[in-house]
């Protein structure tokens, strides 16, 4: 093994390491993100990212954009919030990207690395899409294909705008139908 080998190594295995001690400290802190939703839209945003950077833990990131979208115009929560998953869904990725060996092994990420290569971005914007906690494998799965990063976060920022758009639609729909309002 050459040293640039031995290098990258132990930079993928870093950043792997790096992103489960990320998940593991907002696992830990979930009951206390909830109180940056006094910032606004801004921290919206900054729920949405924490919720959408750990990587297999998943955080209810959606929750909270119903609830905000009961608040705040539900647009512009959708906007926040959407944004916030996309970026945050950059932890995945870049484990894909560089601990790629790690999950080489797995059946369904096999069969997610055959739908992957075959709809490309489709398949990144309806995973993002729908509301599931598996959306890190597709992450994972576009980082270790090396998927441009643009190409990556456009079709992930489309999906969950959209999912975030429904969800706080929902919320705002909601609380107009309440009685006591």
């Amino acid at each position: 093994m050459t040293k640039k080998e031995k290098l990258q190594n132990a930079a993928r295995i870093a950043i792997v390491v790096v992103l489960i001690a990320l998940s593991i400290y907002l696992f830990t802190i979930r009951d206390r993100i909830q109180y940056l939703e006094v910032y606004g839209y801004p921290g919206i945003f900054v729920i949405s990212l924490l919720a959408n950077a750990t990587v297999i833990v998943p955080l209810p990131g959606v929750l909270i954009t119903s609830a905000m979208g009961a608040v705040f115009n539900p647009f512009w929560v959708a906007v926040a919030a959407g944004t916030g998953a996309a970026i945050g869904e950059l932890s995945g990725y870049l484990a894909g990207f560089s601990g790629r060996v790690l999950i080489q092994r797995v059946s369904k990420y096999e069969k997610l690395i055959l739908w992957m290569k075959k709809y490309g971005g489709v398949a990144i914007f309806l995973l993002a899409f729908i509301p599931n906690p598996a959306f890190d494998m597709a992450g994972i799965t576009a980082g270790s294909l090396k998927v441009p990063v643009t190409r990556f976060l456009f079709w992930c920022l489309l999906g969950k705008f959209l999912k975030m758009l429904l969800f706080a639609y929902g919320g705002a729909t909601i609380l107009e139908m309440l009685p006591f309002q």
